[in-house]
């Protein structure tokens, strides 16, 4: 199984591409971006886990592990 790879960040809604550096993960997968995993003293709000840095996928990767495209940025 691979790492759903969120397209955003949960806080701000930053775009957060699969092959790009950036992105914040706990271990459930909450995703956030680096300027907001700093704000957040990285430590994930929704689990109390520790964020780190997610891996980035290659691009020849991502045909046959596709990124999810459901954002999870609630802007309300």
């Amino acid at each position: 199984m691979s790492l759903e790879m969120r397209p955003d960040c949960e806080r701000c809604g930053t775009d957060l591409p699969p092959q790009a550096p950036g992105a914040f993960i706990c271990s459930l997968e909450c995703t956030f971006c680096a300027e907001c995993a700093d704000a957040l003293d990285d430590r994930c709000p929704n689990c109390a886990g520790e964020l780190t840095d997610r891996p980035t996928r290659a691009k020849r990767w991502l045909d046959a592990h596709p990124p999810s495209t459901q954002r999870r940025h609630d802007p309300a």
